[in-house]
């Protein structure tokens, strides 16, 4: 039998960040410890209460800690248009029963991670929460045993601008400082969420035939998003990034190709704010490129293909 592996995860949970969480909470060799909410898609507020309903669709007892209500220096621009005002697809779902746990988010990364060093920390949201976590306590990075961080666009066009994605985006301050870091970070961007990733409409007929409680929350809750991925892209079917990321979490080889690189985050340009600059060729060495790369982070690892089959197993699991 595996060992028992303890998750904590950072979310600002929207629509596929309840997937996503779901996934986690089924996995027989997982406990999540903690869910910690941010401000992104929608308000903390509103992710803590997504946070909430999620864990008693999934039958689950797990704490959820309400954490930074905006981005470090700059005003929150949410993602209503795409997840709804609610961020689960304005589907009219009851209000929780549970309540938030005591504390602020930062301190319960802090305390989970100092009494269970080596677990897997996965972020599902702007990374907040991770940064001001980093800046409060040296020691966080070097308990965390794996980082698995759903953001940027390694190679692509970005989601919110052509070279940006959300997560990383709306927070390009706190990308920046967990980037240049000691985690030990594993980078999936929203590209392995697309493509031979995005579910067809009969595989979401199918996993409505599961007949479960988890599995019809997860398709009415991402009714909103499947239409806006549409508009954003011309592309029909259900896209979902956060569970992309969730499946690389909860199996490693369910990414295909990976590779190592420094990686930094645009903060200044208007034009590429939140731009994930991958040195793929190293050349951040070079004289001409040292000085911009001076205060860079050790290289991360960076997911460039996902395993659809194993993606697609994990995640019918998860709604079972």
């Amino acid at each position: 039998m595996s060992a028992v592996r303890t998750f904590l995860i950072d979310t600002d949970t929207a629509s596929d960040d309840a997937v996503a969480i779901l996934m986690a909470l089924a996995a027989p060799d997982v406990r999540v410890a903690a869910l910690t909410v941010v401000a992104g898609n929608v308000s903390a507020e509103q992710g803590a209460r997504n946070a909430l309903l999620t864990c008693e669709i999934a039958g689950a007892d797990v704490p959820v800690y309400l954490g930074a209500d905006a981005p470090l220096i700059r005003p929150l621009l949410d993602a209503h248009w795409f997840h709804g005002k609610d961020g689960l697809g304005d589907q009219g779902f009851p209000a929780p029963k549970g309540t938030l746990a005591p504390g602020h988010a930062v301190d319960a990364l802090i305390a989970h991670a100092a009494a269970e060093p080596g677990l897997t920390l996965v972020t599902l949201g702007p990374l907040t929460n991770i940064a001001l976590a980093l800046a409060r306590d040296a020691r966080f990075a070097e308990n965390v045993g794996r980082c698995v961080v759903m953001g940027g666009a390694p190679c692509c066009e970005g989601n919110v601008t052509p070279a940006a994605e959300y997560n990383i985006w709306v927070d390009p301050e706190a990308a920046r400082r967990v980037f240049r870091s000691k985690l030990p970070i594993e980078m999936v961007g929203w590209h392995v969420s697309r493509g031979a990733s995005v579910l067809t409409d009969d595989e979401v007929d199918e996993l409505l035939k599961l007949g479960t409680p988890k599995a019809r929350f997860a398709i009415e809750c991402n009714a909103r998003a499947r239409e806006a991925y549409l508009i954003q892209t011309g592309e029909r079917g259900l896209s979902l990034a956060d569970p992309t990321a969730m499946a690389v979490a909860l199996d490693r080889a369910a990414g295909t190709d990976w590779s190592r690189h420094r990686v930094e985050i645009e903060c200044a340009s208007e034009l590429t704010r939140g731009m994930t600059v991958i040195d793929r060729l190293g050349v951040s060495a070079d004289d001409n490129n040292s000085a911009a790369w001076a205060a860079a982070g050790p290289a991360a690892d960076i997911c460039w293909t996902l395993d659809p089959a194993a993606y697609r197993a994990l995640l019918r699991r998860g709604l079972a």
